[in-house]
């Protein structure tokens, strides 16, 4: 799901002046917003440790990767 049909499926929700006051989404919607704003993350994070390679500031080892991933499994 596009960002623009992400846009298109909002539904608004408005008070008893007409004025809106929330907006709803469906489950479908939510879960494709949350995903494309996880990638926008991960690029950014990319991004950042790509301009930092020369110095190796903000990379970490392999070990560490690994055990982060062991203790979110655990």
């Amino acid at each position: 799901m596009t960002l623009a049909e992400i846009l298109q499926s909002v539904q608004f929700v408005v008070d008893q002046e007409g004025r809106p006051s929330a907006v709803l989404l469906e489950l479908r919607a939510w879960e494709a917003l949350l995903s494309l704003l996880e990638d926008i993350e991960d690029a950014e994070i990319v991004r950042t440790r790509l301009k930092n390679w020369p110095s190796g500031e903000g990379w970490i080892s392999w070990e560490d990767v690994e055990a982060e991933l062991d203790n979110g499994a655990s």
